[in-house]
């Protein structure tokens, strides 16, 4: 049952009137499985397929691909699946939940990355399923493949993602059931079309009769292609909470959890079949997989059968519409609590326009393919220690929040629990953002982007092990050397970390009486 789904009067396109308050217990009635649809549903999707092409777009052959599209995937679903438990814990979004841990102004952090990553994978999603409606439109009609057409099919696209967004989590929810069941049949039906075809010995450019200079570049391939598999389950990290507010707060953690986990392991369908068939290009049309101009939906369409090219706009159609509205929506909801003035259904507009705006930057002014991959791992690197330190914030806390505390920024108040220092914890804060900028100097994305420190470890992208390691042992030394008030914890009190017996700031706001701060202790 979806959220609201009790409210008899309520329809499915009935305008979504939550915001980021906490939702009331009696519209908490969704499930781990409506949780793994939607994120499930977002990633079940075209863009995820080109996602799984950069591996044969860097050179590595089928196999090794598949080994780092594995890597990716486990990695970054071990990553995400805790930070499904804050929605049904707190009964808000993940950023709003944060102000526990980086105080009640640093949790505009997670909206500020929440707005990156929305950009990047709305783009993702806009300009692949475009791509492939207008190519398949070419073979099928002999539509005209020029700018216009491009544009017009780009920004005809984003506006449907974006009304369904308008509409919110109930319209949203229904699409993804909708594409997770036909997405899912489409790529089947893609493995009868591509199996003739298909050769799972495709060497790559990593072969044995290879230059020493080419051979040099393969670990760096290997772990730039890994990242940018993983940035799609990290992707979700920060809106997680944006569906699993509304399962009830006594559902068990672990089926929470697992249904995070296994909806990421479920995009291997996606991920292999964007991998296969860019292997399958790569021998048969490789001008479509050139280094210098590749173009997957290209060479997709090139090689399908006839009978395959509706299939392919089918699939572009609906898991462009899930990934973009499961990108787009969470930010739309957030930034309605960071601009007051502005309405959920205006924040999400708001955020609209400027996505759209950067898909046709991105599109006919930059590299695309670049543009992609480079976005994506700066996403990974600035947004995983930010979940590390919710994390282990959630692990020191022993789960005990305060909900109604976490509001006080939406509210326009100030004080609280989670005040710390002038509204912000610093210790949470500068975890975060050494582990992030360590995290981006040493980023080496072969041919595209290389930090500063990049070539230290002789080519190799250490960006994500080391930004999980700094923020991990940073955060923890932190709390123990400058320990947090004994306020913000449990009764049970901290796990590993040290406490003070400080008085907590009254929470005010202006004309609105203080309340007393006794009131406030743990």
């Amino acid at each position: 049952m979806s959220p609201q789904s009790g409210t008899a009067e309520q329809s499915l396109t009935e305008v979504e009137t939550h915001g980021v308050e906490r939702i009331p217990d009696a519209d908490r009635t969704a499930t781990p499985l409506d949780l793994f649809r939607l994120a499930f549903g977002g990633a079940n999707t075209f863009s995820t397929c080109v996602l799984g092409a950069f591996p044969i777009l860097f050179g590595l052959s089928f196999w090794q691909g598949l080994a780092a599209t594995l890597l990716g995937v486990l990695v970054g679903a071990l990553i995400l699946c805790p930070m499904a438990v804050f929605g049904p814990v707190n009964g808000t979004n993940n950023a709003v939940s944060s102000s526990a841990h980086l105080g009640v102004h640093g949790r505009v952090v997670g909206s500020f990355l929440s707005l990156l990553t929305a950009i990047a994978f709305f783009s993702i999603s806009v300009w692949s399923s475009g791509d492939a409606l207008v190519g398949g439109a070419h073979r099928l009609f002999g539509l005209s493949r020029d700018d216009l057409t491009y544009a017009l099919a780009y920004a005809l696209f984003a506006g449907l993602v974006l009304a369904v967004c308008v509409y919110g989590f109930r319209f949203m929810l229904f699409v993804n059931k909708v594409a997770v069941a036909s997405a899912t049949v489409l790529f089947l039906l893609g493995a009868i079309a591509f199996a003739g075809d298909f050769d799972a010995s495709y060497a790559g450019v990593f072969t044995d009769t290879a230059d020493a200079a080419t051979k040099d570049l393969f670990w760096p391939s290997f772990i730039g292609a890994a990242l940018i598999v993983l940035s799609n389950p990290v992707s979700f990290g920060a809106f997680l909470g944006d569906w699993s507010r509304y399962i009830p707060a006594g559902t068990p953690r672990r089926r929470v959890m697992g249904a995070a986990f296994l909806s990421q392991l479920a995009t291997l369908v996606p991920f292999v079949f964007g991998l296969a068939t860019a292997s399958i290009i790569a021998a048969k049309a490789p001008d479509y997989v050139d280094p210098a101009a590749p173009d997957f939906v290209g060479g997709l369409l090139a090689i399908s059968p006839g009978w395959y090219f509706l299939p392919v706009c089918l699939l572009a159609l609906i898991g462009g519409m899930s990934t973009g509205t499961t990108a787009l929506y969470g930010t739309g909801l957030d930034f309605s609590s960071v601009f007051p003035r502005l309405s959920r259904v205006q924040a999400t507009l708001l955020v609209g326009v400027l996505s759209i705006v950067f898909i046709f930057v991105g599109r006919f002014g930059l590299d695309l393919v670049q543009s992609i991959s480079t976005f994506a791992t700066m996403i990974i690197t600035c947004t995983t220690p930010w979940m590390v330190v919710m994390m282990l914030g959630f692990w020191t806390r022993r789960g005990w929040y305060d909900p109604d505390a976490l509001q006080v920024f939406n509210r326009r108040q100030r004080g609280g629990r989670y005040w710390f220092t002038h509204g912000w914890n610093w210790r949470g804060m500068t975890a975060w953002w050494v582990a992030a900028v360590l995290g981006v100097l040493f980023t080496n994305i072969p041919g595209q982007f290389v930090g500063p420190l990049g070539d230290l470890a002789n080519g190799v992208d250490i960006s994500l092990p080391l930004s999980l390691v700094v923020a991990a042992v940073l955060f923890l030394t932190l709390l123990r050397l400058f320990p947090e008030p004994r306020a913000v914890y449990g009764p049970e009190g901290p796990r590993l970390a040290r406490t003070v017996e400080v008085p907590v700031p009254p929470v005010t706001r202006p004309g609105a009486p203080s309340v007393p701060s006794a009131t406030l202790r743990a």
